[in-house]
């Protein structure tokens, strides 16, 4: 198993990488969680799929993605949309509530948010952890590439079961809701501890 970051600006040093990350994300969340997202070509997409972003990929050699995640700027823009978790606050979107944060969302240099995170369902629970953390420590790779200090995530409200085995230093940022059939709570990473 290999990590990589991927960006606008690397794409053609990788193949088929992209596209697999988002045949992956179909999978995962159209496929099996059976969520109405945007599909084409067998891929899922949306509108912050843009140049600001950075995709986080898990893979074989192969290229066959195993875990995933999309890490956007909250200074972001395109359109009239920002990012996935302040759009949502801001009513923009329909799926996720607006109540999902305790404070207004915030657009600052240095924090990021954290979406489309997901592990393939084909990993053994045996592999799972290490597949986990592998996917961990690419992010906090790219929060020192970024000079990232806090992300925001919506995740599923279990990470309290596997965050201090990832010392992953996590709080929570809003309510437990429920989406989709799965209970998910906004969350903030520190990623102060990782940047050196």
């Amino acid at each position: 198993m290999q990590t990589t970051t991927l960006s606008f600006s690397n794409f053609h040093q990788h193949g088929e990488l992209f596209a697999n990350i988002l045949r992956a994300r179909r999978d995962s969340f159209i496929l099996k969680r059976r969520w109405d997202l945007p599909q084409t070509q067998g891929m899922e997409f949306d509108q912050y799929d843009t140049p600001a972003s950075r995709w986080l990929a898990v893979h074989s050699d192969t290229g066959q993605v195993l875990a995933g995640a999309r890490l956007t700027p909250t200074t972001a823009e395109c359109g009239i949309y920002s990012y996935m978790i302040r759009d949502a606050q801001r009513g923009l979107l329909d799926s996720i509530p607006s109540t999902l944060l305790d404070k207004i969302a915030p657009v600052e240099h240095g924090v990021w948010e954290v979406t489309r995170g997901f592990i393939s369902q084909e990993i053994p629970d045996n592999q799972r952890l290490r597949v986990r953390l592998m996917l961990i420590a690419l992010m906090m790779q790219a929060a020192r590439e970024e000079g990232i200090r806090r992300m925001v995530a919506l995740l599923p409200a279990n990470w309290t079961r596997w965050s201090a085995r990832a010392k992953l230093e996590v709080e929570p940022a809003g309510p437990v809701m429920e989406m989709g059939g799965v209970a998910y709570q906004a969350v903030w990473i520190n990623c102060t501890g990782h940047l050196h």
